[in-house]
């Protein structure tokens, strides 16, 4: 889009209404985690999200939207954030709605620190220091007598990992790749996947009209929270708009206090807004950071 169409305000808007269906889909598979398998939940979101990539999508981009050079690289960077939807929705099912999303939210710090080994980006004093806080603040959110569980930890720390590993494959493929055909193929990898489990791990209970109904809902809010984020980043640069990732933990405590009314204490708060903090010193860092002459970022 050239820069003159370029909405800035449009585009955070659109950036902070993605966060809310992201968190929106945080809490209701939370709440539906308690009676369904979670690689059911995590199903119906990634089977959901694929059909309305299809019924949108492929009838006017048709070969476009399945045509990639790197098929390989597409379907690992899929699994991980299959990973990411299975270990995030464990963690959310021990564990308070706000202070996981929070742990999940040091995947910028791990970022930081596997762009070095992945990248060859050079990692430097400041990301250092950012990181080093980050930690600090995931340390208050996770200390003993909070309201975490080791289990939940584990599985939220394993989470950010994976989402750390995707977010590396996504700037690895983002300059070659269409962004939709990148959607699509998580969709669909997704789909394929847990399609071929789903005899294994699904046992009942059957859903009610109301339960379907909220399964259902896992995919739309998840295939238009991507949407969203990615119609944002074509109205605003990511310079603008990577600060606003934070918002989700905003939302996520909201609908964590309204709908399971768990409110973070002091301690934690301060401890997320660390998190936060840290995450938006190393943005702001990269941000500084002019890219390579001879290759980009990727």
């Amino acid at each position: 889009m050239p820069e003159a169409e370029k909405h800035p305000l449009y585009g955070v808007v659109l950036i902070l209404f993605a966060l809310f269906f992201f968190a929106a889909l945080d809490a209701t598979a939370k709440h539906l985690a308690q009676t369904f398998a979670l690689p059911l939940l995590v199903w119906a979101r990634y089977t959901f999200h694929c059909l309305l990539m299809v019924i949108f999508l492929a009838p006017s981009m048709r070969l476009k939207l399945v045509k990639t050079g790197k098929p390989y690289t597409q379907v690992f960077r899929a699994l991980m954030l299959v990973g990411v939807s299975l270990l995030s929705l464990a963690a959310f099912r021990l564990m308070p709605l706000a202070e996981t999303t929070a742990i999940l939210f040091v995947t910028p710090l791990l970022v930081a620190l596997l762009s070095g080994p992945m990248l060859g980006e050079k990692v430097g004093l400041k990301r250092w220091l950012a990181v080093l806080a980050g930690f600090i603040g995931a340390l208050l959110v996770a200390r003993p007598g909070g309201a975490m569980t080791g289990l939940g930890l584990v599985f939220a720390l394993a989470a950010a990992l994976c989402y750390s590993i995707y977010q590396i494959q996504t700037r690895q493929l983002s300059t070659s790749e269409n962004t939709f055909t990148m959607l699509f193929y998580t969709a669909l990898t997704g789909t394929v996947v847990l399609t071929l489990a789903l005899p294994w791990f699904w046992r009942g209970p059957w859903p009610s009209p109301v339960q379907a109904l909220q399964i259902a809902s896992l995919g739309v809010y998840g295939g238009t929270g991507h949407y969203l984020l990615t119609r944002a980043f074509r109205h605003a640069p990511a310079s603008t708009l990577s600060p606003m990732m934070y918002a989700q933990l905003i939302w996520a405590t909201l609908l964590g206090w309204l709908v399971f009314g768990q409110l973070p204490d002091g301690v934690s708060m301060f401890g997320m807004a660390v998190i936060a903090g840290s995450g938006l010193a190393i943005a702001l860092i990269e941000r500084a950071i002019p890219p390579p002459p001879s290759r980009g970022r990727g």
